[in-house]
């Protein structure tokens, strides 16, 4: 389990929020629960991604440019990988620049 399953995330232009860092070796996770809290449209994308700090970095995306309209809980069933072999990825989120959305990490 993520050591902060809760994340209340507020978008900014171009700012990527880490959910989980691939330091935390975490093998999988069941569920991520994203609610957009906006009174409007949100739009995300979630993506797993390993340390960039070992040279080449790797990105998955889950997620792209999803619009979630106003009072609606997008969920992600899993499990979803965070791991393969020695290798650890980390989760992440990007939101719209003025989006608001809470999540929930199983």
């Amino acid at each position: 389990m993520a050591s902060t399953p809760y994340h209340n995330i507020t978008g900014s232009t171009g700012v990527t929020s880490e959910l989980i860092s691939s330091s935390e070796k975490i093998r999988s996770v069941e569920s991520i629960n994203i609610a957009n809290t906006r009174d409007g449209t949100a739009t995300i994308t979630v993506f797993i991604q390993d340390d960039p700090t070992v040279g080449t970095t790797s990105t998955f995306k889950i997620i792209e440019n999803l619009v979630i309209p106003k009072g609606v809980t997008f969920v992600i069933d899993g499990p979803i990988p965070l791991s393969k072999g020695s290798t650890n990825f980390g989760l992440h989120i990007t939101v719209g620049s003025s989006d608001t959305v809470d999540v929930l990490i199983r």
